[in-house]
């Protein structure tokens, strides 16, 4: 019985840890405008990995 316990404490660990990776990735969005507002120095959540290929068309 304590084993199965166990068992079960581990998995409802994992269950927790699992729904809190996926409220950080569904809200990833949020949580980047947020820092973002607060720490408008840093700037690295807003540039575009596409500003290099700007004049690529030109």
């Amino acid at each position: 019985m304590k084993i199965a316990r166990f068992v079960l404490k581990i998995v409802a660990l994992s269950l927790t840890v699992a729904a809190g990776v996926c409220c950080v990735i569904a809200y990833w969005d949020r949580i980047a405008a947020f820092f973002g507002e607060k720490l408008p120095g840093k700037g690295c959540c807003c540039n575009s990995e596409y500003d290099d290929y700007a004049d690529w068309d030109d």
